[in-house]
């Protein structure tokens, strides 16, 4: 499904990324996060497995925490960006959320929420809109300097 092609993702390209501890995922500017798994869950048919390829979603993720930002390439190699609307840390997560209307005239609107766990660096993105919900799972490094 398109849902996710308004959520801002980038496809990067190979670079050297540093591993991160706790701290520096509590305290980052920026990370690089991945989506390993993506289910597509729907009120009568419930989730099934699917790849971020299959919903639109790019397979990284770069995040300007600092700057409330989130840009990328979806697999049709279009770039795209959100704006985050929300940072917190609570319970040793960081949370980002946000929203995006999609293509006007359209009723494909989302709320979306990103959480990054700060001891492990493993990340949860949700996305839901009519009668649809998304779920992908991943990790986040914080890249160099």
């Amino acid at each position: 499904m398109s849902v996710f092609k308004y959520l801002g993702v980038a496809l990067l390209v190979l670079a050297i990324f540093s591993p991160a501890s706790a701290e520096d995922f509590g305290k980052a500017n920026r990370l690089v996060c991945s989506v390993t798994k993506a289910f597509e869950c729907e009120p009568d048919s419930g989730c099934e497995e699917t790849s971020a390829k299959e919903i639109n979603l790019p397979q990284f993720i770069k995040v300007d925490i600092k700057k409330k930002h989130i840009t990328g390439i979806r697999p049709g190699g279009r770039t795209s960006e959100t704006r985050i609307q929300s940072v917190q840390h609570m319970d040793e997560k960081l949370i980002l959320q946000g929203a995006e209307d999609g293509r006007k005239g359209v009723r494909d609107g989302v709320g979306w929420t990103v959480a990054v766990m700060e001891d492990t660096g493993e990340m949860v993105l949700t996305a839901s809109g009519d009668m649809v919900g998304f779920v992908a799972f991943g990790a986040c490094m914080v890249p160099d300097k």
